[in-house]
């Protein structure tokens, strides 16, 4: 398999993952001065960029939801897609690494890790259902916008801006992770019980929403005598 496509998965995820938690406990530093409109940009804006650096080598997915719904579409052969996700997951895990290295342990510590949690008050299913919605909106985007080849060539802008505007809804409620990748990670290197006993929330919801995205779209409004990119 050509590395080129695994390298710029693991790039763009790592900046995700870096650029998401350094945010999160940047917040907590400043006494909330970025807070949740500050968060999602962060998001939104390092989706923006890394999907359009990436896209022409890897289709720039950086979300192992992303990749499982394009494998379910036939956008993605096996080989490649299990490439995909053990990239992007291993940059979650790198790019926490790096972050722990970095800022002071007692302000990662009160921000969580950065890790995407289910907000006070509200319970595992509502929070699996979150996830699933709001991935459902990100990979529906993704489709549309970048799958499509009838699409205008901004995807990454249009996917950056659905990741912000999900972070901005459903961010309370879930933490607005939409990626398992940037959930492992960081709970994984966090240490806490908490986070890592969550982690099958953050697989399923946004597997589930990212199938049924691009399940909606491939049949609902593509075009089925067009071809779509890979």
């Amino acid at each position: 398999m050509n590395p080129k496509p695994l390298l710029a998965e693991f790039i763009g995820t790592f900046a995700l993952c870096f650029v998401g938690v350094c945010a999160i406990t940047m917040d907590g530093i400043t006494g909330g001065k970025l807070g949740l409109v500050g968060i999602a940009l962060a998001h939104g804006l390092t989706i923006a960029v890394m999907v359009s650096a990436t896209g022409a080598v890897s289709g720039g997915h950086l979300n192992p939801a992303v990749s499982v719904a394009a494998l379910i579409t036939g956008k993605l052969p096996l080989v490649s897609a299990v490439g995909y996700i053990i990239a992007q997951c291993l940059a979650g895990i790198a790019a926490m690494a790096v972050v722990k290295g970095i800022l002071p342990a007692d302000a990662l510590q009160k921000a969580g890790f950065g890790v995407p949690a289910p907000g006070e008050g509200f319970g595992t299913g509502a929070v699996l259902v979150m996830e699933v919605v709001l991935t459902f909106f990100l990979v529906f985007v993704v489709f549309g916008t970048a799958v499509d080849s009838r699409a205008a060539k901004m995807g990454g802008l249009f996917i950056g801006l659905t990741v912000a505007l999900d972070i901005l809804a459903g961010g309370p409620v879930s933490g607005g992770a939409m990626n398992p990748a940037r959930h492992l990670g960081p709970a994984l290197l966090s240490g806490d019980g908490k986070h890592i006993a969550n982690i099958w929330i953050y697989w399923v919801g946004p597997v589930i929403g990212g199938v049924l995205g691009a399940l909606a779209y491939q049949f609902g409004l593509a075009d089925r005598g067009a071809s779509t990119a890979k």
